[in-house]
């Protein structure tokens, strides 16, 4: 039976995986929860999946998570901050781990897990966009398997023999990612002025959280992935390709050399590519309806409107630019979306926050967590004082 940690319990990558795992008790167990602040619903899961580990991020609320599981009958041990978040993905607790913290708070406990030789699947995007080199170290030198769950990565690796090789070897052209637009496709700049949060967080397709719905919304979501695609699958920014697909049916596609192009198909449901990396090689049972073709009918697929969705094209910037760069595209997003969902920012200038953190980052390399983290909270007060700015 394997044993999965599941750092970002209560998030919906959190609740999609206890749904695969719960179909399966005779292959998986959860004996490892986190959540990040949400006391109450960790101790919810914790009644219905029994783990040996609960670990809260918040350290000052370590006291009330174990107040409640004893109020509760529960004995499982508590742990509490980065080092417990470590130690859970690090430790003899668990033989994989689902890294679905969102944003650079999950970076360390997911090198963490690669450097402990853990199954890594990996659902936080941003650890590979700060720290792909790094997380290529800590991989080989914890000897584990990085299997992708971001629906657009997992089907990449399910279009490729072997999952991950070496893409001249195997007559590999290009990898093309779909997106689905979000919800203001088709929509004109002068029109996106006034939009909202929860207008921006409406995601036609999928059900997801507020943070990542945003990046949807800017298309940064899908800069981030030409990013991920780059480190996780060795493929240059030339050879990375993103289109529109509004229905979600499409999730990636791969052009071969000698004109073929293997593609992945489902409905929208991120359990198909959860149940996937955690019974890699052999596939189960999701829980996902069939796909019906004649249902679907068509598949539309266009351009991405780079013109007024600009955050794609600071992505394949920062790309290019290497160093530093991806990383303060990262922090510099987080920290305006955050803006934007605290009514700080208007929807339109995350974009022009992160062009201007870019346009000013320093000429450096990363060579260690300690560098990169240190670079990371530079980034975050630079954005801080654009934003303020902006604001005033």
């Amino acid at each position: 039976m394997m044993r999965i940690a599941l750092l970002g319990a209560t998030g919906s990558i959190g609740a999609s995986t206890l749904d695969v795992v719960a179909r399966h008790p005779q292959m998986f167990r959860a004996s490892v929860l986190s959540a990040h602040r949400n006391v109450d619903a960790l101790v919810a899961l914790c009644r219905t999946f029994r783990p040996d580990l609960a670990v809260i991020s918040d350290p000052a609320l370590e006291g009330e998570l174990v107040r409640k599981l004893r109020a509760a009958n529960l004995d499982a041990r508590v742990l509490a901050g980065p080092a417990g978040l470590v130690e859970a993905a690090a430790g003899d607790h668990a033989d994989c781990v689902v890294a679905a913290i969102v944003g650079a708070a999950g970076l360390e406990s997911t090198l963490a897990a690669a450097r402990a030789g853990k199954r890594l699947l990996l659902a936080n995007k941003e650890s590979v966009v700060m720290a792909g080199n790094l997380l290529k170290a800590a991989l080989d030198e914890g000897g584990g398997a990085l299997l992708p769950v971001d629906s657009e990565h997992n089907a990449v690796f399910q279009c490729l023999p072997g999952g991950r090789p070496d893409l001249t070897e195997a007559g590999v052209r290009r990898i093309v990612l779909t997106a689905s637009g979000g919800p203001f496709r088709g929509l004109r700049r002068e029109q996106l002025a006034k939009v909202t949060p929860d207008m921006a967080c409406a995601h036609p397709n999928w059900t997801m959280g507020r943070k990542i719905s945003v990046d949807s919304a800017t298309l940064m979501n899908k800069g981030l992935e030409v990013i991920e695609a780059h480190f996780l699958f060795g493929a240059a920014a030339t050879e990375i390709d993103v289109v529109v697909h509004r229905q979600s049916i499409v999730h990636s596609l791969v052009e071969y050399r000698d004109g073929s192009v293997l593609a992945q198909l489902g409905n929208p449901d991120m359990r198909t590519a959860i149940a996937y990396a955690l019974a890699w090689p052999a596939r189960i049972d999701a829980g996902v309806s069939a796909l019906d073709l004649i249902a679907t009918a068509r598949l539309d697929f266009e351009a991405a409107d780079r013109d007024t969705f600009r955050c794609l094209d600071l992505a394949y910037q920062a790309l290019a630019a290497g160093g530093l760069a991806p990383a303060v595209l990262n922090a510099a997003n987080e920290e305006a979306v955050a803006a934007f969902l605290d009514g700080r920012l208007p929807f339109l200038s995350i974009e022009a926050v992160i062009e201007e953190c870019l346009d000013h980052m320093p000429d450096a390399s990363i060579s260690d967590l300690a560098s990169l983290l240190d670079s990371d909270l530079t980034a975050r007060r630079d954005a801080r004082r654009i934003i303020a700015g902006l604001a005033s």
